[in-house]
């Protein structure tokens, strides 16, 4: 169908203009202005000037028109996508970075002729448009998120490339990972740590098209910047070139060179916007430039269309050209996925589905530490609880299922001992060995978590990465958008007792705990022993539609549980120890805690005070399970919570008059270790919180 091209109101100048004329435009010129004239329209659609969104319109069309030649020549010689198939596995994947070139991805999508966007979707205001929604099409790869993170997620993306083709072979995965980057996203510190770990790793099928606007959301880039992004790039590992965002000849020169590189590419765009737009955006895109875009981009001769009502015929058929070449290539690749001797396996990893024989190794697992258990009970019984031998949680548990889940890759960024991780027979990802199952991310949180959205939503992975609890807030925005986008990513922090290190209060994670369980669509998990740190993966593993959390201690702990049968965390929160009598208070704990509160138990007992232990490893899952259920565990007798952090957040188990034993905040270890008992998390303060409220 036709694309219909918006005309600004009638002006004497565009109209002596019109009446000069024109030279022959050539056929990528008039696909590039079919994008820029959605733009516009779009544009003309909105309402500059009010207070929401904060970025005007106008910034939006000033990157539609600066980038689109060169998306036109991405799109139509480079870019293999097939409309017909926008989740085909061996597609290229195509990242808008630069989100406030959202409509410029629904432009391409909706002349490529994709369904589900007409063009009512692309003029459904700013509102909709100012980010791309990776809920909102299949042919959007990601949510664009907050500066730089779209980026780093594309080099999750391109190691996911050529880890899945090192395991899968070329004739399965076989593609590229374009991404188109803005001022804005290169300033960024995360984008600094996801360009130098691709530069490392020599991901050559990684092309960023970078549009080099110099300026940014705060007005012109020599304001705030005077680095040389293409040498910095280079002292990253990348090959570089720089082009003329209008010039399609150096567009496909340099696209070209990119495909051949053996290195991460680097492609700076200089795009040129005409004038007067060209004077607005180089002092603050952000300024109401709606009238002179539309009026400079939409109705001068460049676009050969202002005296048209509608797009030329033969253009939007070119669009529809471009949507369906890579049809005979995917054709191709369904025949040799059907004749493959992995295609089961392949077809099982990309849909997401866990082996048919994972729930067997979890249910051995489990068994396997409730039988050492039992064999330990007669010689560690009464030793004090933080004295126990028992298991490091996690490390067997990460053994077992690195065995039995092909698709699981991890990474840390932090000392590998202190993460205790990889697992056994997880070598080492690098050059020439893709194929490897463990990623040294060096202390680069915030791109290590970005990283690992790519590879989740790149599909055939499941991710995890590790780094210590106080250091989570590094990678915070990442997980944020992990949440959003429903993304199957494990993170497991480890050393999150107060008991840990001398490097005092910056390394104390008081307070992260609230902090991570106030994000919506997360799943904190905090076990108390290696029982439930197996059930605790198992649901992290098993959830599909949104990241898992496991904290785990830093020290080893006693096992406390030997039922295997039923996965009791798996509710959130059950009963662990009921008490002996009538029911005169509960304990509530959580991790490491958990074995205090029932060696304070046992101490009640003998006092003929009778209390409940509860094991809550999972506010979110006890959430969701029905008031009867919660109101069976949590008991009507007073409460008591235990936790190593802050109290925010434990009312709503505890009740108005319920007690919590916990941390005030960080506190400083005084160039030694600290213990429990440092901060008052202690049998004995347990005992006496409930002797009080008992009497």
């Amino acid at each position: 169908m036709d694309v219909p091209i918006v005309l600004p109101p009638d002006n004497p100048a565009l109209a002596r203009r019109s009446a000069i004329p024109a030279e022959p435009i050539a056929p990528s010129r008039l696909m590039a202005d079919a994008v820029r004239a959605l733009g516009i329209d779009a544009i003309r659609l909105s309402k500059p000037g009010h207070s929401e969104p904060p970025i005007d319109p106008a910034q939006i069309g000033v990157a539609q028109i600066g980038m689109a030649d060169v998306a036109t020549a991405l799109w139509t010689r480079f870019h293999k996508f097939d409309a017909a198939d926008p989740r085909w596995p061996d597609r290229d994947r195509f990242v808008l970075s630069a989100g406030h070139h959202s409509i410029l991805l629904r432009a391409l999508i909706h002349l490529t002729g994709h369904d589900a966007m007409s063009i009512d979707d692309i003029r459904a205001g700013p509102a909709a448009a100012l980010y791309p929604d990776h809920a909102g099409h299949p042919a959007i790869e990601t949510a664009s998120g907050p500066s730089g993170q779209s980026l780093a997620t594309a080099v999750g993306m391109a190691l996911a490339e050529r880890n899945m083709a090192a395991r899968f072979g070329k004739s399965l995965v076989d593609h590229r990972t374009w991404v188109v980057a803005s001022d804005d996203d290169l300033m960024v510190g995360v984008s600094h740590e996801a360009a130098v770990l691709a530069g490392h790793l020599g991901l050559s099928k990684l092309v960023v098209l970078y549009h080099d606007e110099r300026c940014s959301t705060d007005g012109d880039r020599a304001l705030f910047c005077s680095d040389d992004v293409l040498k910095r790039f280079s002292a990253y590992g990348w090959a570089t070139k720089q082009v003329e965002g209008d010039d399609s000849a150096q567009i496909n020169a340099a696209l070209s060179f990119a495909v051949r590189s053996r290195k991460p590419t680097l492609i700076a765009c200089r795009a040129a916007i005409p004038p007067p737009a060209a004077n607005v955006a180089a002092t603050n895109p952000a300024a109401d430039s709606t009238s002179d875009l539309t009026a400079t981009a939409g109705a001068s001769p460049r676009t050969g269309w202002h005296d048209r009502p509608l797009a030329p015929a033969d253009v939007t058929q070119r669009w529809h050209a471009v949507g369906s070449r890579g049809a005979a290539a995917r054709r191709s690749w369904l025949k040799r996925l059907a004749r493959h001797n992995q295609r089961g396996e392949f077809e099982r990893v990309m849909s997401g589905r866990l082996p048919d024989t994972w729930h067997e190794a979890v249910a051995e697992l489990k068994q396997r530490i409730a039988e050492c258990r039992l064999a330990a009970a007669g010689r560690t019984s009464s030793r004090a609880p933080d004295r126990v031998p028992g298991h490091a949680p996690g490390h067997e548990c990460l053994d077992m299922l690195v065995a039995a889940t092909p698709e699981l890759i991890g990474g840390l960024a932090g000392p590998t001992a202190a993460n205790d991780t990889p697992a056994k027979g997880m070598a080492p990802i690098a050059v020439g060995n893709y194929g490897g199952r463990h990623i040294h991310y060096g202390i680069r949180e915030h791109a290590m978590a970005a990283a690992a959205n790519g590879m989740a939503l790149h599909g055939g992975i499941i991710p995890y990465v590790a780094t210590g609890v106080a250091f989570s807030d590094s990678l915070r925005p990442a997980l944020r958008m992990a949440a959003i986008m429903r993304q199957r990513v494990i993170y497991v922090l480890t050393h999150e007792a107060a008991a840990t290190g001398r490097d005092g209060a910056t390394d104390h994670p008081a307070e992260h705990l609230a902090g991570l369980r106030a994000m919506s669509n997360l799943h904190v998990h905090r076990p108390a022993d290696s029982m439930e740190t197996a059930e605790c993966w198992e649901l992290a593993l098993r959830r599909a539609d949104g990241p898992s959390l496991l904290v785990l201690p830093g020290r080893t702990l006693p096992t406390g549980r030997t039922d295997a049968a039923e996965n009791r965390c798996a509710r959130g929160g059950y009963v662990l120890a009921e008490a002996e009598g009538s029911r005169q208070a509960t304990l509530i704990a959580t991790g490491s805690e958990v074995a205090i509160a029932v060696a304070a138990r046992d101490h009640l007992a003998a006092a003929r005070v009778f209390v409940a232990v509860v094991s809550l490893p999972c506010w979110e899952q006890f959430a969701l399970q029905d008031i009867a259920y919660r109101a069976r565990v949590l008991g009507t007798a007073p409460r008591v919570g235990v936790e190593a952090a802050s109290g925010f957040g434990w009312d709503q188990w505890l009740g108005q008059d319920g007690t919590f034993i916990g941390l005030p905040g960080p506190v400083a270890s005084a160039g030694h270790p600290r213990r429990d008992a440092d901060f008052a998390i202690t049998i004995d303060a347990v005992v006496a919180a409930v002797t009080r409220r008992v009497g």
